[in-house]
């Protein structure tokens, strides 16, 4: 294989075998892989320890991806915008031992409550890279503790930095760290986090230069660029198994923008194929809105459209070859999102808050693809995040104690298979909280936390089941959230059926019960209050008269349907003293509706 220079082009002769190419992989691989590892393991805050929300790798001197930790898909390709974004501030001011702060949502962030830190690394005096870190502070000064939804602009959501150094040239700013913890409601949780987030990049740069010192920089980074073009290769040639076209979701709508209420927010998507190229045209979308529900379109608009077009393409548990998440992933893939709507909002709008958006865009690129690669996408999925923030004084200590819980979704049903229960979807992935780190670190209980009561969606192979949670305030505080599928159900596909909403109650079933909005930000919550949480059930893919009599007696049996469900929606028939098929009763019912 033909070695590229450090800017990808192949201007040079000399040869690298495929046995270091494929030793170096391994290497780059294993590098971001332990990155991850110190950060979350080191850190102090739950949603990076317990949850993994972070991302971690390595990066040549432009922002080009050479490789990226397997953690929260969300940041997948993150990291180049926010190196790039950071580049064009320092204008070439970058020194050996500097540590770079980031987090401007209109200079590559994901979001300001991504914070990243990246650390150069040099050898011989020229810059040949960077080794970084994103991960979700759970405190950055804005409006409200932990989540802001409705703000004003982007400066009331959050302290920007836009390429600080915290250190520079190895001497640590102490003003700017003062100034830093002075403006957050937990410096002690995030002083332990970003002190993670060095080491983990300080980890970083060792291991790159380990490599650069055993095999030389030009193999190295010509390695990285060659990697970069097999993944980009291995990715277009699974493009053009798709027939040309144009594809086009249904539209989905969000709850509202987390201010006006009752005004659902659309999300247009459709997908154009051509040869190996790729675009996902977002045009028709909800203009941008006037609080904190927007998105950084370098930042989280283009990485869920990466994360989603790669996750459906080149599935790790089905694909045949290993392919290595780099920059060549994001190149066959455009996005168009007119500027001035949510997926490109402009500067100052703020942009908080923009999971759910992305999980809708995400949600949409599988829709419009299930009428091209039916075997390879699923039902419509939960695609929501019920993001909490609890919160509230701690006077002794002069500060607050902020949780921050990411409340799971679940799966669309999928050819072959039922949608997965109460885990992640899409591009969140991240981990549950455990109920006994609430219990245990913060003035609150858990009192229920279990699969939702409400039946399935019938369908061939069935959505999957969201959970409900239920947690009890022990001393007066705060609530933010940010959630959906309140208003508009998971879609059902090949004749399946659509999912149920999710739902948010204070106080269910007891005087002053109260339904809440999906999106609240600083709600006060008193002293033995009670909040109770449902996700949304996803949808069903294919007509549930051809779903296995067997897997509905299952689900009966799982309580996730009825006897009475059983035979009017799925034709089966079922002895409720035997709890027997009634093979015969079957075959006529199912007879009947054909």
């Amino acid at each position: 294989m033909s070695q590229t220079d450090t800017n990808g082009s192949n201007d040079t002769t000399r040869t690298i075998d495929p046995i270091t190419l494929r030793v170096l992989s391994g290497a780059f691989t294993a590098a971001a892989k332990e990155m991850a590892h110190v950060l979350y393991r080191m850190s102090y805050s739950s949603i990076i320890r317990e949850s993994e929300d972070l991302g971690a790798g390595l990066y040549d001197a432009e922002g080009d991806e050479i490789c990226e930790s397997d953690t929260s898909p969300m940041h997948v390709g993150s990291l180049p915008a926010y190196i790039r974004g950071f580049l064009k501030r320092l204008d070439g001011n970058i020194n050996d031992g500097d540590v770079i702060l980031h987090n401007h949502p209109y200079h590559g962030s994901t979001h300001t409550p991504d914070l990243a830190v990246a650390v150069p690394v040099f050898w011989d005096g020229r810059l040949i890279g960077f080794a970084a870190v994103t991960a979700h502070l759970l405190d950055m000064g804005g409006a409200a503790p932990g989540l802001n939804v409705d703000v004003v602009d982007v400066w009331a959501e959050s302290r920007l930095f836009n390429g600080i150094k915290l250190y520079n040239a190895g001497v640590k700013n102490e003003d700017l760290w003062q100034f830093f913890l002075d403006n957050v409601r937990t410096p002690e949780m995030n002083t332990g986090d970003i002190e993670s987030m060095i080491a983990a990049c300080q980890l970083g740069r060792e291991r790159f230069l380990n490599l650069v010192e055993k095999y030389g920089v030009e193999t190295v980074l010509g390695t990285a660029h060659e990697l970069m073009d097999y993944s980009e290769r291995m990715l277009r040639a699974e493009i053009e198994k798709i027939p040309d076209g144009e594809y086009t979701a249904p539209t989905q709508y969000l709850d509202d923008d987390g201010r006006n209420r009752d005004q659902p927010l659309a999300v247009c998507v459709s997908v154009k194929v051509e040869g190996s190229d790729l675009t996902i045209d977002l045009t028709g979308s909800s203009p941008e809105v006037p609080t904190g529900y927007n998105v950084p379109y370098e930042g989280s608009t283009l990485v869920a459209s990466y994360v989603i077009v790669r996750s459906i393409l080149l599935d790790e548990a089905t694909f045949p070859d290993a392919v290595p998440q780099n920059e060549g992933i994001f190149r066959p893939i455009k996005v168009i999102a007119p500027e001035g709507t949510i997926f490109n909002p402009r500067f100052p709008r703020a942009c908080f808050s923009r999971f759910n958006q992305v999980q809708y865009l995400a949600d949409g690129v599988n829709l419009a693809l299930a009428q091209a690669v039916p075997d390879k996408v699923c039902a419509g999925n939960a695609a929501h995040v019920h993001f909490l923030s609890y919160s509230g004084f701690q006077e002794d200590k002069g500060q607050y104690w902020v949780y921050l819980e990411v409340n799971e979704g679940n799966w669309g049903g999928r050819h072959g298979k039922d949608g997965l229960d109460s885990i992640a979807c899409l591009i969140e992935n991240t981990r549950n909280n455990p109920v006994e780190e609430l219990d245990l670190r913060f003035p609150m209980r858990n009192e229920r936390y279990e699969l939702r009561e409400e039946p399935v969606a019938p369908g061939k192979w069935r959505g999957g089941v969201g959970i409900v949670r239920e947690n009890r305030f022990l001393v007066p505080g705060y609530l933010s959230s940010e959630a959906e599928r309140h208003f508009d159900p998971p879609k059902g596909i090949f004749e399946g059926r659509d999912g149920c909403q999710a739902s948010m109650i204070k106080n269910p079933g007891v005087e002053g019960e109260q339904r809440l909005y999906s999106k609240v930000t600083g709600y006060p919550m008193q002293a033995n209050e009670l909040l109770q949480i449902k996700t949304a059930n996803s949808g069903s893919y294919g007509d549930p008269f051809e779903r296995d009599p067997e897997r509905v007696l299952n689900d009966v049996l799982d309580d996730f349907i009825t006897l009475a469900m059983a035979e009017k929606d799925y034709g089966v028939v079922i002895d409720p003293t035997t709890m027997q098929i009634d093979a015969q009763a079957t075959a006529r019912r199912r007879a009947q509706r054909s």
